[in-house]
């Protein structure tokens, strides 16, 4: 599993930009274009059965722009595209978190108490679905349905990361009953380092992105990890203080930094459980094609 994620929700990238980003990552041998296709800011993804997903939740991206969504046939485009290169494209709807654009598509999704509205800024760990209400997995159930129906790869990535407004109980409760929904559509769950906190199957996977302790509950489980720890493999992280786009939360990520570490080795997670890497690109500071290339590049290539 050698991928890269694009987050399509934060900014939307069209279909030629994202055609050429895979031309870039398969010209390198990535096999995988993970799709960060819906967040707070944006719901990039038409579902035919809820379609104020993308009307109300497809208008808005991060500072305002000209946002936009991907119809069902611009998504075959892509996967048909990336299986070209020989690469599978994960699709990913985040949740419970992250999720403001369904929940001001379909107000009655939210859980946390609060009006909801779009939302243009960059805040994270605000939004939570409903989890103790069964219209909600009604609903989780259509989209994973329409989406798992025109994605040929194994895979639906449901998100679960920053969840922060969510309790840990209603967190455990939501992610183990959406496992059951990916299943029953034939795919198998990856979600964010968090899910492992769940009591989940051995063949779900869990994307270690920040937290060992989180590492080590998928290791106990038995569970495959995708490594993309946010100290290296992050390539929205500003490479110095002179960078012109990207965040450094995480760290300052010069380039080889990116290249000089090994994945076997890092935090002591054993080869046995390590599915592959990922190197994930976060854009709430980049919004075309140049800008994505000057952060994924060279970065990407280590």
């Amino acid at each position: 599993y050698r991928g890269s994620m694009l987050d399509v929700a934060r900014h939307f990238f069209s279909v030629k930009d994202v055609k050429k980003y895979i031309d870039l990552l398969a010209y390198y041998k990535y096999n995988v274009l993970h799709l960060h296709l819906t967040d707070d800011q944006g719901w990039r993804i038409e579902i035919k059965s809820w379609p104020k997903l993308t009307e109300v939740g497809g208008s808005t991206e991060v500072g305002g722009g000209a946002s936009g969504f991907y119809t069902q046939e611009d998504y075959t485009e892509i996967v048909n595209y990336a299986a070209s290169h020989h690469m599978i494209v994960v699709p990913e709807v985040d949740m419970p978190g992250h999720t403001n654009a369904a929940s001001a598509s379909y107000p009655f999704l939210n859980g946390n108490g609060k009006k909801v509205s779009l939302y243009e800024g960059t805040n994270v760990g605000f939004s939570t679905f409903d989890t103790r209400k069964d219209t909600v997995y009604a609903f989780i159930d259509d989209v994973v349905r329409e989406i798992s129906a025109i994605t040929p790869g194994p895979y639906f990535h449901i998100g679960g990361d920053e969840s922060h407004v969510t309790t840990s109980k209603d967190y455990i409760y939501f992610v183990e009953k959406v496992e059951k929904i990916v299943q029953k559509h034939g795919k198998r769950m990856i979600g964010w380092d968090e899910v492992a906190t769940a009591n989940l199957d051995s063949t779900s996977i869990s994307q270690f992105w920040a937290s060992k302790e989180n590492a080590d509950f998928a290791i106990a489980k038995n569970m495959k990890i995708i490594m993309s720890p946010a100290k290296k493999a992050y390539l929205d992280m500003e490479y110095d203080t002179l960078s012109k786009h990207g965040l450094h939360w995480a760290a300052y990520i010069p380039t080889d930094t990116a290249y000089i570490w090994t994945p076997e080795e890092y935090e002591g997670i054993p080869i046995k459980n390590i599915l592959g890497i990922e190197a994930p690109l976060w854009s709430e500071t980049i919004s075309d094609i140049d800008e994505l290339e000057y952060l994924a590049f060279p970065r990407a290539i280590g």
